[in-house]
């Protein structure tokens, strides 16, 4: 069995405001060559502390991937920490320098002596070029562990682990099999929303046969929980998986896979990499309607995830945050004593927003969102979370729905967004959208 480790390298890491997605990208692709990434681990700029986490990692694992630190400035030491551990000093490549000189002329730029720091590569390494990027990478073997070096920008490493790192590993396991195929970690993804992490579980209480190798995961978070089927050569039943590699196998995953997803029923809105805005997108595409959104608490994050689907041009006809109430009025036409009577939090002020909304753009659906996000400003009536949603399409067609959310206001807004698409969702399949 290969383990490994992926090593991410930047003190940005570690003190909030950047988050870590290489990992999650990478885990999946060293499991399509039969490699479970056994650990994950975070470390600063500091050079005797990347080192000591690449020792560490070396000791424990078959092959260590680690991304950042591969830039032009000073707090760049990967090259330096890897040179450290494995004693090859740094020599400029040559190779390096040509993909470096070649990149930035293409962006009609010079190289600096800063920037050739990056084609500084620890002796006997594997140059890897970069496709996207200016800052090579390398790998290398010491002391029976493979070790990859990455750009810690996401679409560098992304390209490089699928053009270089992958085929290297490749062929470093043909070397040590010779002729015995591959057992690839097969995994499945599933999202839900609208049930909690406990109600889910429930539901797939027993789903998984024993002794069949396939492992449960559930990992919730405000856009709901996301449900994992693992199928891995190795741990418990792997014999089992083994011998059954030459196609059975994948049929007991995907019989599984399918009794989940009637478990999980209407709750269950995509699959792998889909996510709730591309779902609804293909929806409003597929019964060629457009829709408009009215926003308040939200800030316009539902315009922000309808318009990072390529193609939303065509249904989305525009988005309005109309965060005080004097938008709601003055652009909605949300009358004056609405928001008097019932407060701009309420069912019937979401009501007129999504109206509003689909009258004044003639779009052929209106979707509204109006809530307490937080921290303050919640009341023992109308506490912080209290979120209602509003859809409208028209002849006195409407409906809204009554949210309670929890979580901080980042939480909020990111759950106050996912309801509102999804009940969008529910309304263009025909399911139900009133309380389960």
């Amino acid at each position: 069995m290969w383990k490994a480790e992926i090593l991410a390298v930047g003190s940005e890491l570690l003190i909030g405001g950047h988050a870590e997605t290489n990992s999650l990208f990478l885990t999946d692709q060293l499991a399509s060559l039969g490699i479970e990434v056994r650990f994950k681990s975070v470390v600063g700029d500091a050079e005797a502390d990347i080192a000591d986490a690449i020792r560490t990692a070396a000791r424990r694992a078959d092959v260590v991937v680690m991304t950042g630190g591969l830039g032009p400035t000073e707090d760049d030491v990967t090259r330096e920490a890897v040179a450290r551990v494995t004693g090859r000093p740094l020599r400029r490549r040559a190779q390096a320098v040509e993909s470096i000189t070649r990149r930035l002329a293409a962006w009609g730029r010079v190289p600096t002596t800063a920037q050739l720091r990056q084609a500084l590569i620890p002796a006997g390494a594997e140059v890897l070029s970069n496709p996207v990027g200016s800052a090579p990478g390398f790998c290398l073997e010491w002391k029976g562990t493979f070790l990859a070096a990455l750009p810690g920008v996401p679409a560098e490493a992304r390209a490089m682990a699928t053009a270089e790192v992958l085929p290297s590993l490749q062929r470093r396991i043909a070397r040590r099999r010779g002729q015995e195929p591959l057992v690839p970690i097969i995994r499945r993804v599933l999202h839900t929303f609208g049930l909690s992490e406990s109600e889910v579980d429930l539901r797939l209480k027993g789903v998984v046969p024993g002794g069949s190798g396939l492992r449960l995961g559930l990992q919730a978070s405000p856009l709901g929980v996301l449900v994992s089927l693992t199928a891995s050569p190795f741990g418990t039943g792997a014999k089992r998986w083994q011998s059954t590699r030459h196609g059975r196998a994948g049929e007991v995953l995907a019989r599984v896979f399918h009794e989940i997803r009637r478990r999980l029923g209407e709750f269950a809105f995509a699959e792998g990499e889909d996510t709730m805005e591309a779902v609804v997108g293909r929806l409003l595409a597929d019964k060629q309607l457009t829709l408009a959104v009215a926003e308040s608490c939200t800030g316009g994050l539902i315009g922000h995830r309808l318009t990072q689907v390529p193609g939303a041009s065509t249904y989305l006809d525009r988005v309005l945050v109309s965060y005080s109430n004097r938008a709601k009025v003055e652009w909605l036409g949300v009358p004056d004593r609405l928001i008097v009577k019932h407060g701009a939090v309420s069912k019937a002020v979401a009501a007129a927003m999504a109206k509003g909304v689909r009258k004044g753009s003639g779009a052929a659906v209106g979707l509204s969102v109006t809530g307490i996000a937080g921290p303050g400003g919640g009341t023992a009536a109308k506490p912080v979370g209290l979120v209602y949603v509003g859809l409208d399409w028209g002849k006195e067609n409407s409906l809204t729905k009554e949210f309670r959310f929890h979580g901080d206001r980042h939480a909020i807004k990111l759950r106050s967004s996912q309801a509102a698409l999804d009940l969008l969702r529910r309304w263009l399949l025909g399911l139900g959208v009133g309380s389960r």
